[in-house]
């Protein structure tokens, strides 16, 4: 495939190694606000930044190019992207973290929350560590496992940083330099406690699961998630 790298930093770059190496040609290298032509592509990886990724889907999607976007902190504007897709025929996906093993702690994390909703004296939290350069916090892996738990339980959202209430899930996130990416999902009670957790060792698994999500949608219509690139859930 022709491939066009919207975003071409740390993550672009892991790409860029992983999709040469299973016979993909890179063929657009887009930082910031660099000029090109999707139409030379055959599917675009978005992993640009907020205030960017939005624009680079919607372009995608109305040259009917199909796109993959890593890219999180834009998602007031999912909707709106999703709309379009269908409008157009277009094909879509969007995942807060591409790495196959997170998606398999997702499914875990899902069960787990079914499992413990009647277990009123556990206290459920989650903790996120990553580099000190990511721009959002929390994480779009840690929303994700946060809106599964939400989903499960009484619990009507979630909040930063702040402890546990009736209401609100908490999630604490922390910034460390070189830290691809750390996730914890804790029940504690005053007897035990109950941890599940993922821990990224490099960029690469991302870069992988993109590659493979990728090659998945090509000359496919349609919104899409992992679970149907994986075929889990």
């Amino acid at each position: 495939m022709k491939i066009a790298l919207l975003g071409y930093g740390r993550m672009g770059k892991e790409i860029e190694k992983i999709a040469i190496s299973r016979g993909h040609t890179i063929v657009i290298k887009s930082e910031g606000n660099s000029k090109y032509d999707i139409n030379i592509a055959d599917i675009a990886i978005d992993f640009s930044i907020p205030d960017s990724a939005f624009n680079n889907i919607s372009n995608c999607i109305n040259h009917q190019i199909p796109v993959i976007s890593g890219t999180t902190g834009w998602l007031d504007k999912y909707a709106d992207a999703v709309a379009l897709c269908k409008e157009k025929k277009g094909a879509f996906i969007y995942a807060s973290n591409f790495s196959l093993g997170v998606n398999i702690f997702f499914e875990l994390n899902n069960q787990l929350a079914k499992m413990m909703r009647q277990l009123k004296d556990y206290n459920v939290s989650i903790e996120e560590i990553h580099h000190t350069k990511k721009l959002d916090a929390p994480s779009g892996t840690a929303i994700t496992l946060a809106e599964s738990i939400v989903k499960n339980t009484a619990f009507t959202g979630w909040e930063l940083n702040k402890a546990t209430t009736a209401e609100n899930l908490p999630i604490h996130a922390k910034r460390i330099p070189e830290v691809p990416g750390t996730h914890t999902v804790s029940y504690t009670s005053e007897i035990d406690e109950i941890h599940i957790n993922h821990t990224a060792k490099n960029r690469q698994g991302f870069a992988l699961g993109a590659v493979i999500a990728a090659e998945w949608l090509r000359n496919k219509e349609g919104v899409y998630s992992m679970k149907d690139v994986l075929n889990i859930g």
